[in-house]
């Protein structure tokens, strides 16, 4: 009995002790313990009112102008109900190098102030009578994009080199003087003889970029398939590189083994390539030893057929640095994994007088899935060893990587007989209630 006396007072001190600290606990404020981050809230909210018009339409306009209310009224709508704002309007004035802001109007749902805990995030206005541009440099020579009609693609599975040709067009041709689609095997053939395919004025056969969008097939002329026929057509290839190599070409392949098959709808009209795509001859491996040995055409003076296959399966291949430095500075976001199974070796540098510049990614084994090889002479090839099907941003970022034209610095252009205005806003938030 005594025990379960002893017990009992001890519960009873306990529970005394538990309510007297309670009763002078100093508990924190709900929004101690789960704040909204009102810094980021700030920005957000201004960014969804830029984006939505409401802020550059209004900021701009005479303070007593409807404009003001609606923005108010936008404002509150965006944020909760206990979220106290003050949005403050500065004028930027510059003198030499000096900016001092004077305020120029402010909207506010606390006319008490919003207190010491407030959080804000600023935001820069341009009005609406500029617009923003850039510029970006030409890169010398004219890019040729392989369009041919009468042509089949391989390796590109889901697209027709057509469909390719009028994407990288779009892509590529903000970089380049002159951009001349190339519509048939016919005006191919007209080019590969050194001739102009287009009345464009500044049309240049020397040092330009040929891309051929057929993936691991290359159109071929007739004339060129009736004189150049040896060893399933890769003499043809050897004709190729040689005309790189002549008149100083890059010639890019955007997927898969370059001259793996050569494709003239008309002149191969009941040949396939064995998988049901007429139009077709299989080149096999010989087609990029060929061609290869045309653009060292120095070193390899005559034709002479290898079977030799030269490509690795190195799996998944990620962005160098150089590529993702330049996929930023162009804009251009392939996703920067990507699985090659038609990757070159290091060694043709040295067989075929060539050196890599340019990898978009990082090698692998001694593979390199895109890179451009850029002879010692002249000529280059820029290969994308991937697998399909094709991302063609790839191919266009292996070409600004080589030849990284500069994006002038952006410019400001004003409509006629305005000046160009910038203000900056400033969003103060503080939360209210839950002491």
């Amino acid at each position: 009995m005594l025990r379960t006396i002893e017990v009992s007072i001890v519960i009873l001190v306990f529970a005394v002790a538990f309510i007297a600290s309670s009763l002078f606990a100093v508990l924190p404020s709900p929004r101690q313990i789960s704040s909204p981050n009102l810094r980021q809230l700030a920005l957000t909210t201004l960014h969804v009112l830029d984006a939505n018009k409401e802020l550059t339409e209004t900021i701009f306009k005479d303070v007593a102008d409807q404009a003001w209310t609606d923005l108010e009224v936008a404002l509150s709508a965006s944020l909760a109900p206990n979220i106290a704002y003050n949005l403050s309007v500065y004028d930027m004035i510059k003198v030499g190098d000096t900016t001092t802001y004077e305020k120029f109007h402010s909207i506010t749902n606390s006319e008490s102030g919003l207190g010491i805990e407030s959080e804000a995030s600023s935001y820069l206005v341009t009005s609406t009578n500029v617009t923003f541009t850039v510029t970006p440099q030409k890169i010398a020579g004219t890019l040729y994009i392989l369009n041919c009609s009468d042509a089949n693609g391989w390796w590109i599975t889901g697209y027709t080199g057509q469909s390719l040709a009028a994407d990288l067009q779009i892509l590529l041709a903000p970089y380049f003087n002159t951009t001349v689609v190339v519509q048939n095997t016919t005006d191919l053939g007209s080019l590969l003889d050194g001739n102009e395919v287009s009345s464009l004025p500044h049309e240049k056969i020397m040092d330009a970029v040929i891309i051929n969008t057929f993936g691991e097939a290359a159109p071929i002329p007739s004339t060129y398939a009736d004189l150049y026929a040896r060893d399933s057509y890769a003499e043809y290839c050897y004709e190729v590189g040689k005309r790189v190599n002549q008149y100083n070409w890059t010639w890019v392949s955007i997927v898969g083994y370059p001259f793996y098959y050569v494709s003239n709808t008309a002149k191969f009209a009941a040949s396939d390539n064995d998988w049901g795509i007429y139009g077709m001859i299989r080149v096999d491996a010989g087609g990029l030893n060929s061609f290869l040995r045309g653009l060292d055409v120095e070193n390899y003076p005559t034709y002479n057929y290898d079977s030799s296959w030269i490509t690795g399966n190195p799996g998944i291949v990620d962005f160098s640095p150089e590529a993702r430095y330049y996929a930023n500075y162009y804009g251009i976001y392939p996703s920067p994994y990507q699985t090659a199974t038609r990757a070159l070796p290091s060694w043709i540098q040295g067989t075929y007088h060539t050196t890599i510049e340019a990898s978009v990614f990082n090698p692998v084994g001694g593979w390199h899935a895109a890179a451009t090889f850029k002879h010692a002479g002249t000529g280059a090839l820029t290969a994308i060893g991937l697998t399909r099907t094709p991302d063609i941003r790839i191919a266009a970022l292996a070409l600004l990587t080589y030849y990284h034209p500069i994006i002038y610095k952006t410019e400001f252009t004003l409509k006629t007989g305005e000046s160009p205005t910038q203000r900056l806003v400033v969003l103060h938030l503080s939360q209210q209630g839950g002491s």
